[in-house]
């Protein structure tokens, strides 16, 4: 499952270093909807932008009539498999989403997995904020497998855009589940789009699915979603 007629590019980041580019895929809807939304998604903290799940998902939304734009994070477009500052993920954040602006006139939305999608949220709680619509976060991690203790929560309250957490009941991340209840419910507007049996990358046991039908699973909820605030 691969999305059609992608347009590969290369996004220029200024970051303190000095300026780089990243690579980017712009998949536009499969009807013609100058307006359609944009969902600009990032990938995980250890798959690219070319992850089967991604290419699922991002596929799947093409499919339902809404532009996608996947890119990677400049640590990985070094060749680094671990992520580098935040800092530099919330500059491509904010790179990205002005060259999604130039490839249609709907709105535009973040989405990213796991690592990807917290890196959004933390670019939209800083002032002057992340300039999307809303965001949906696809495996949103808050806190390390098994250390509730140390939850990645406190700027959420900050995002003033509606938040979309779409999460796999078993996902080692979000346990005990009330404490991801608890952090949405202090969220200005958020809501939870629960999978049942998920784990973090929302394969559920005893079940066999490729990470392309997980991830196209995933996408009418994104859809949905972009569609309401739209």
């Amino acid at each position: 499952m691969m999305p059609s007629g992608e347009e590969r590019f290369r996004a220029p980041v200024r970051l303190p270093g000095g300026p780089v580019e990243v690579s980017a895929a712009f998949a536009p809807a499969a009807t013609d909807a100058t307006e359609a939304p944009i969902v600009v998604i990032a990938h995980g903290a250890g798959a690219g932008m070319d992850h089967p799940f991604l290419l699922g998902f991002a596929a799947a939304l093409q499919a339902a009539g809404l532009h996608a734009l996947r890119f990677t994070f400049p640590y990985m477009e070094a060749g680094r498999r671990m992520p580098g500052p935040a800092a530099h993920a919330l500059l491509t954040w904010r790179a990205v989403t002005a060259a999604a602006r130039q490839r249609g006139n709907g709105p535009v939305f973040a989405c990213g997995k796991s690592y990807g999608g917290r890196m959004a949220s933390m670019a939209a709680a800083e002032e002057p904020g992340l300039d999307v619509a809303g965001l949906a976060y696809l495996g949103y991690p808050l806190h390390p497998p098994g250390k509730p203790e140390k939850p990645r929560i406190e700027h959420l309250p900050a995002v003033a855009q509606p938040q979309l957490f779409v999460e796999g009941t078993n996902d080692p991340f979000v346990q005990p589940l009330a404490q991801l209840e608890e952090a949405v419910a202090s969220c200005r507007s958020a809501r939870i789009a629960w999978i049942d049996g998920g784990g973090h990358s929302f394969e559920v046991k005893g079940r066999k699915q490729a990470p392309a039908e997980l991830g196209a699973s995933l996408a009418p909820l994104v859809a949905d979603f972009a569609r309401g605030i739209a």
